[in-house]
């Protein structure tokens, strides 16, 4: 069924502009992206392919335009929304973060990194650099490994924080297996890190291990 042989009370943009678009299912909300679908296939059912094949929005987010454009029906101007709006979702977080100190809001901290390496196929190492107010500078990605492991090298990450002018550093990396639960080597080198900054009195604040729908706080646990 198309869009148009529905009720116009649950046709997507009716129905948002009714109730809210928290009122709306994912694929009608990507639906309103697409706008059109393809010859025996209606936007919602081409919302619901491109949804399934990327394990729902989570997985979205973190597409990028070459994997978009093995789905037939989206064109490079379909692509090109969507990767907009994808990027749209980070630099909004990442401004939020710079304007205020981030343990004002340690939730958006978590969403942010999610955002960035919840589903990742490949181990990264990540650091957000914060100035003396604990406002975000940026968020650097350090290192790049397989799907076992990364080598992080500490005297490169002291150097990017002295080459930022940081006061403080969350570091944050990514478990590909899905699950967030820190490691003893992730708690090894979270103490050699930290010692390694503080010899140039860079603080580590947190390190957030980010799986997929969760992400761990080593400052929560008290392992800092």
């Amino acid at each position: 069924m198309s869009i148009k042989d529905l009720p116009a009370a649950a046709r997507p943009r009716e129905k948002l502009l009714a109730q809210g678009p928290a009122a709306l299912a994912d694929a009608e909300l990507l639906a309103l992206l697409l706008r059109t679908g393809l010859k025996g296939t209606g936007v919602l059912q081409l919302a619901d392919q491109v949804l399934a094949r990327h394990g729902g929005f989570s997985g979205l987010l973190h597409a990028d335009i070459a994997d978009l454009g093995g789905i037939k029906g989206l064109g490079p101007a379909k692509r090109a929304e969507l990767a907009a709006v994808i990027e749209m979702a980070r630099r909004a977080l990442s401004q939020r973060l710079s304007a205020a100190p981030v343990f004002e809001s340690p939730a958006e901290v978590k969403q942010y990194v999610q955002l960035h390496l919840g589903e990742l196929p490949h181990e990264v190492f990540a650091v957000l650099f914060l100035d003396s107010q604990h406002r975000l500078l940026g968020l650097e990605e350090m290192f790049r490994g397989t799907l076992a492991q990364t080598s992080v090298y500490p005297r490169e990450v002291v150097r990017r924080a002295m080459s930022r002018n940081a006061a403080a550093v969350i570091l944050a990396h990514n478990h590909p297996s899905g699950m967030a639960e820190p490691s003893h080597a992730d708690e090894f080198l979270t103490q050699a890190l930290k010692n390694a900054l503080a010899l140039v009195d860079v603080r580590v604040l947190d390190h957030l291990v980010v799986g997929r729908g969760a992400v761990v706080s080593f400052a929560e646990r008290g392992l800092l």
